[in-house]
């Protein structure tokens, strides 16, 4: 605890030399003291990518992202840089991904198929629907919807500085993560996001709220959520990309309304 407070102090000093005296080698401190942070977020991200994707690559994307929270982090705000540098590594790792083309046109395809499966008739049933729904909508058994989404797991994997819109520079951060004073609208817009999504979470089933509570909030491994939940790590693959795809038809909805009243 000592240690921690130490360090929190050492930062804190850090910070001041680097953004109100802009000397260098602070900067370079603050971004050797936070690489522990790469390591962690590509750790967790490289669980549902292929064996292609070397670590390297993604540790050296993450350094990218670790150097740019630095430059634009506003310590004076009192907010968890920590918090804040996992969105910007995580986002930077899958722009680079995403640039290198690592997910097969089909599989973006099938994805998409599926993710707007889940948006067209959550919307017209307003309930979760069940796998058979879903199948018949696709018009695939149900076998073969389980094959798609072990499938499509690897893109479920969603970067945070996606642009809301694609003619945008926009991103879902920026709903987020507030550079300035908040706005009326904007707060109304953020306010009805995070109901939308309270919502669209509640939906979920049983097994899928608990992934993504194990994954996003404890911080678990999908491996390490399988030995808790007693399933095997391709079902709880399964249930993932499930949860993520429904949650993604949410955001389509909410963005799609948002830009219908703009």
């Amino acid at each position: 605890m000592i240690e921690q407070k130490q360090s929190q102090l050492a930062n804190l000093e850090l910070w001041k030399q680097w953004k109100e005296e802009g000397w260098v080698p602070a900067k370079q401190s603050l971004i050797e003291s936070y690489l522990p942070l790469v390591d962690y977020v590509s750790s967790r991200l490289a669980i549902g990518l292929p064996k292609s994707v070397s670590k390297e690559d993604l540790s050296s994307f993450g350094v990218m992202g670790l150097i740019d929270a630095v430059e634009k982090f506003d310590y004076a705000r009192g907010l968890q840089f920590e918090t804040y540098a996992s969105w910007r590594i995580r986002g930077s790792i899958i722009d680079g991904l995403r640039q290198g083309d690592w997910v097969p046109r089909s599989v973006r395809e099938k994805a998409k198929k599926v993710e707007d499966a889940y948006q067209k008739l959550e919307q017209q049933y307003l309930r979760s629907v069940t796998d058979a729904e879903i199948s018949a909508y696709l018009q695939v058994s149900e076998t073969d919807f389980q094959q798609m989404l072990q499938d499509i797991s690897i893109t479920t994997v969603c970067s945070i500085d996606d642009p809301i819109r694609e003619e945008d520079s926009e991103t879902r951060l920026s709903l987020l993560v507030d550079e300035k004073a908040k706005n009326p609208e904007f707060q109304v817009n953020e306010f009805y996001l995070k109901d939308s999504l309270a919502k669209a979470i509640e939906r979920l089933t049983e097994k899928e709220r608990t992934v993504v509570s194990l994954f996003y909030f404890e911080e678990l491994s999908l491996s390490e959520i399988a030995e808790v939940m007693c399933l095997s790590p391709s079902r709880i693959s399964q249930l993932h990309s499930k949860a993520i795809l429904r949650l993604k038809g949410v955001l389509g909805r909410f963005k799609n309304q948002l830009f219908q009243d703009s």
